[in-house]
């Protein structure tokens, strides 16, 4: 059984926003910054925008703004960019970073006042937004009651739990990242075997299957029940972090499993990845990381990008 401890901090993962036709220069207003970006990790980003196909926007919790645009929005704007790495020789797209918490962004600097021409008056973008803040008991405004009521929209992460049943695991160790000859898997046999099980592809290999052939990789070991959950949102690193830490106290007590996973999936249209780097779609837009956590708390962090990205720090 699931522990209540770790069902409880799922349950608890809160909840993020969608706030509908906002004007991107609303971002930068002072009481906005003041109220959100100065007094905790604020976060936002555009929903249902496609990264290689329209302008898209992020606000990162380092109080960062940024836009990723097409060249004639960008010209229309006239704020300073740089195109975009992934545009190809002639740039057709451009990435415009904002520092709102930078002491020159103040309301009576000309820098405040050009950010917000530009975004109000000479080139406004709109876009529906998710977002998400967390602070630390500061008191004060929150999204909830900034926002007009027919403008924002409380939402809750969607989870799933299911029970694997006979599920064939890898065996491995955790001082052998490469493996060891019938005795333990790579951490890449490992990354592909979990993809398979997310994506609940048949681990039998059997000859008359047309759709896969995989199976998994030896040695592995079967394991009579294991527990998958799925949580998906606008998903903080906060929350993932209490998540994580509530599964490395699972092992403070004697248990059957050998190691256990966390996944995280970035969003395939956020025009960053790690940190601040660009982030392009290119096939897939993926990037993704994951934890291994072993009984004996060593752990593994696999991070995978796709094509258009930088590779991760």
């Amino acid at each position: 059984m699931l522990p209540e401890v770790l069902k409880s901090t799922v349950a608890d993962f809160g909840v993020y926003y969608l706030v509908k036709n906002l004007s991107v220069h609303e971002l930068v207003a002072h009481e906005f910054i003041d109220s959100f970006v100065k007094k905790g990790s604020c976060y936002a980003l555009t929903y249902n925008t496609k990264i290689d196909q329209d302008n898209t926007a992020a606000l990162l919790p380092t109080g960062k703004l940024i836009l990723s645009v097409d060249k004639d929005t960008y010209e229309e704007l006239g704020l300073q960019g740089r195109p975009s790495r992934y545009s190809g020789k002639k740039a057709m797209r451009y990435i415009i970073t904002i520092d709102l918490t930078d002491s020159d962004f103040h309301p009576d600097g000309k820098k405040h006042k050009r950010v917000l021409w530009a975004l109000k008056e000479k080139k406004p973008l709109e876009f529906d937004f998710l977002m998400a803040w967390y602070n630390t008991g500061a008191e004060g405004s929150t999204l909830m009651s900034y926002f007009p009521k027919n403008q924002i929209r409380a939402l809750k992460p969607k989870i799933t739990f299911s029970t694997l049943r006979d599920l064939q695991c890898p065996a491995l160790q955790s001082n052998e990242l490469e493996g060891k000859p019938e005795e333990s898997c790579s951490t890449e046999e490992l990354f592909e075997w979990l993809g398979a099980v997310l994506n609940q592809v048949n681990l039998d290999n059997k000859s008359s299957s047309f759709i896969s052939t995989y199976c998994c990789p030896q040695p592995n070991t079967t394991a009579d029940q294991a527990f998958l959950c799925t949580i998906t949102g606008f998903i903080i690193p906060d929350k993932i972090i209490q998540l994580l830490e509530q599964l490395c106290s699972y092992f403070s007590e004697p248990k059957l499993a050998h190691w256990l996973t966390l996944t995280v999936h970035g969003f395939a249209d956020s025009p960053v990845s790690w940190r601040e780097n660009e982030h392009g779609f290119h096939k897939g837009g993926e990037n993704l990381y994951n934890f291994v956590v072993f009984r004996n708390l060593d752990y593994w962090l696999q991070m995978a990008v796709g094509t258009y990205d930088d590779c991760p720090p």
